[in-house]
């Protein structure tokens, strides 16, 4: 039998911190915050973004995060805190874990994601 990601994101609201996007939006803009948009490029251009967040696709997640890796990215070296966040909070769910199991700290997630923070009037900002 298939594990349902439904139990997958349970597990991962488990193990790391995560808030809804009423309260999150209280972190955009301090300096030691970094958003980071696991959405499709797609959904992006369709719904807008987060102003000032880091854009970085689900799929490029780990090999960004590796320092060892050719496609590390400098950002995931500062420090500080990360809050990741996609269209409803899955997504998101499983990146903060794999990012926390990885070793990264400060890893959280808005368990409501973008949706979320449309609907908590969360400025959002378009190409």
């Amino acid at each position: 039998m298939i594990k349902p990601v439904s139990q997958m994101v349970d597990e991962a609201n488990a193990i790391v911190d995560h808030m809804p996007a009423a309260q999150a939006k209280s972190l955009l803009g301090k300096e030691d915050v970094t958003f980071v948009d696991l959405r499709d490029v797609r959904e992006l251009k369709r719904e807008g973004r987060i102003p000032g967040a880091m854009h970085c696709p689900r799929g490029m997640l780990e090999f960004w995060l590796d320092p060892a890796s050719p496609y590390a990215k400098p950002e995931f070296q500062s420090g500080g805190t990360f809050v990741f966040f996609c269209a409803m909070g899955w997504r998101s769910a499983l990146s903060a874990k794999t990012a926390h199991d990885m070793g990264l700290d400060g890893v959280m997630h808005i368990e409501d994601g973008f949706k979320g923070w449309v609907e908590a009037d969360g400025p959002v900002e378009r190409d």
